[in-house]
C-alpha cells in the first residue's frame, strides 16, 4: 500500500498548516518524520501523518480533552480512531481521507491547541 495520493495529502497538509499556523506562537517542524504543531515550539498538539508504519490511513493526530478521545471513536469509528504511541494519553486520531468537515477539523486542531497551551495564550481565543 502506498500513502494517499500526493495531491491529496498536499491539499490536505496546506488546510491543516493554516489552521494550526492561525494560532498564536505555533511552530511547524518535523517530529518523527512527520509535519508536526507545536505551542511555542515546545509542546505539540497535532501530526499529520500520511500512511503511518503502512497503516493506509492520511490522518491527524491530536491532543484531545480529557473523555473526548473514547466518546468520538464509539460515536463515528470510521472517521476517528486510538493513534498508536499516543493514544494511551487520551490523543485522538482523526482521518483525513473520508471526506473531512474542513471546518470541523480547524476546531479540532484549536481545541488539541487548548489542551497544550499556557492559559495566556489559549486565553486570546475567547470561549466557544
Amino acid at each position: 500500500m502506498t500513502g494517499a495520493p500526493a495531491a491529496h495529502a498536499a491539499d490536505a497538509l496546506a488546510r491543516v498548516r493554516a489552521a494550526c499556523s492561525a494560532l498564536p506562537e505555533v511552530v511547524e517542524r518535523p517530529s518523527h518524520g512527520a509535519p508536526s504543531f507545536f505551542v511555542s515550539g515546545k509542546k505539540c498538539f497535532v501530526m499529520f501523518l500520511d500512511h503511518h508504519h503502512d497503516d493506509g490511513r492520511l490522518a491527524l493526530w491530536v491532543a484531545a480533552p480529557l473523555g473526548v478521545q473514547a466518546t468520538m471513536v464509539d460515536e463515528d469509528p470510521e472517521r476517528f480512531f486510538v493513534p498508536p504511541y499516543v493514544g494511551g494519553r487520551g490523543w485522538l486520531g482523526v482521518r483525513l481521507d473520508r471526506e473531512p468537515d474542513w471546518d470541523e477539523i480547524g476546531s479540532i486542531c484549536i481545541d488539541a491547541f487548548r489542551c497544550v497551551a499556557p492559559k495566556k495564550l489559549s486565553g486570546l481565543l475567547g470561549t466557544t
